[in-house]
This record gives structure tokens, C-alpha cells and sequence, in this order.
């Protein structure tokens, strides 16, 4: 038996509709803006280490690459200098990457141009600032709702 939804669950679903398609294109249109020269999965994996190095295994999840996908990102990453590999001290069978100062300043670089990007078309939006706020805020808040563990 089907049971009739609530408003707030008609609300939410319909809220739901637009929004995988709205962050995909505002993702897109920053990701462009931030011109990195590099594909999305490479800027990806970067992201990724910029908190500091990782095990190839723990690259898959913040990256949603398989295991030889993100191998063969790293390798294309460590031939442009953007990061370094090493075996790990604990576990000499895995590897760990790592950003070189390079790939920092690839992240840094891109997220200017992002940032510059953002201000410019909030320009003619009355409190730019609050707007970005909660807007970061409303996808944190996602987040955690929908990766719990991770949070």
C-alpha cells in the first residue's frame, strides 16, 4: 500500500528535481572558469591530496575514480610535477601521493579564477557575500546528510 507523501516530503522532492542538474552546471561553469589546463578527474585527485598525502586506495572515494584510474591520473599528474609518489613507510606494498608545490599552485591558480568568476556574476546580486555563505552552507548541509560517515 501506497501512502500519500507529506507536504514537506512534496516540497523536498520537488526541490530535488532541478538540483542535480543546478550544481552539475554551476560546477561546470566554475570548473571551466577556473581554466586549470588539466581534465576534471586530474583537479579531482589534486583537491583530493591538497589536505595532505594519501594512499591510492583512499583517493577513490573523493575522487569517484576506480583504483587504476586514479593510478593512471597519478601517473599523468606526477610526469607534469603536480605530485610526487612513495611507498608508504607502514605498508611498503602501497603507494602515497602527494602535491608538489606546482600542483598547489595549479589549485591556487584555478581558484582564483573561480573566485573571480563568482564575483563577477554576483555583481548585480544584492548581499553577494550571504548569498555565497548559504549557498555553501545549504551543499555542506547536504553533505552531511547524505555522507554521514564522512562528516
Amino acid at each position: 500500500m501506497h501512502q500519500t507523501p507529506t507536504p514537506e516530503e512534496l516540497r523536498i522532492e520537488q526541490a530535488a528535481r532541478g538540483l542535480l542538474g543546478g550544481l552539475g552546471r554551476v560546477s561546470r561553469i566554475l570548473f571551466e572558469s577556473g581554466d586549470f589546463g588539466l581534465p576534471r578527474s586530474y583537479v579531482n585527485a589534486l583537491d583530493a591530496l591538497e589536505p595532505g598525502p594519501l594512499r591510492v586506495t583512499e583517493l577513490t572515494g573523493p575522487t569517484g575514480l576506480t583504483q587504476p584510474r586514479v593510478t593512471v591520473v597519478l601517473q599523468h599528474l606526477e610526469e607534469r610535477g603536480l605530485i610526487e609518489r612513495h611507498r608508504c613507510s607502514e605498508d611498503r606494498r602501497s603507494i602515497k601521493a602527494q602535491l608538489t608545490p606546482a600542483g598547489r599552485e595549479v589549485l591556487e591558480t584555478g581558484r582564483q579564477h573561480m573566485a573571480a568568476r563568482l564575483l563577477e556574476a554576483l555583481e548585480n546580486v544584492d548581499h553577494p557575500e550571504q548569498t555565497v555563505t548559504a549557498a555553501r552552507e545549504a551543499v555542506c548541509s547536504l553533505l552531511k546528510a547524505l555522507e554521514p560517515e564522512v562528516s
